[in-house]
């Protein structure tokens, strides 16, 4: 094996190791679902648009170092979701449905929300010192331009 062999494979190990660090999948949930949570997290944020191909299983399970057949699954209950739909001879393609992506949009949003709420009644906060927190927090991301912190990107439709 050559030294630019050696390299890449190194290269690949380690790109895994922060894909599965972004993405740890272990618990008690069942891989397929944590995975749905995942892509319905990504199609809420717009990094797959609608009516765009995802990605095939093989490079999604590559991508997350799972087994394709759990991709497979987590897909097929996307689909039954109407999230996802197939297209004949194109793959698997996000749902045109608008108004189905802003409703996931706004589940996934409150939920988080539900919880975060949750934490800081426990710490002892108000309601209106919860809203207080949350405008100071949202004025200060303004003024930071909406920076985002983001990790790895999932890959798309395009070819890797």
């Amino acid at each position: 094996m050559s030294l630019y062999h050696i390299i890449i494979v190194i290269e690949i190990y380690f790109y895994n190791r922060r894909i599965n660090a972004l993405y740890n999948f272990h618990g008690e949930t069942p891989i397929y679902l944590q995975l749905m949570e995942v892509i319905k997290g990504q199609i809420a944020a717009g990094k797959y648009k609608p009516g765009e191909k995802i990605s095939s299983i093989r490079e999604l399970a590559a991508f997350y170092t799972v087994n394709p057949n759990t991709v497979q699954r987590a897909l097929m209950e996307l689909e039954r979701e109407g999230l996802l739909y197939t297209r004949r001879a194109s793959g698997k393609l996000v749902t045109e449905d608008e108004a189905l992506i802003h409703k996931l949009r706004t589940n996934l949003a409150t939920a988080r929300l539900e919880t975060c709420l949750a934490a800081m009644e426990v710490l002892g906060y108000t309601p209106d010192e919860m809203v207080q927190l949350f405008e100071q927090r949202a004025a200060l991301r303004r003024k930071q331009g909406g920076e985002n912190q983001e990790g790895a990107q999932a890959p798309t439709g395009e070819a890797l």
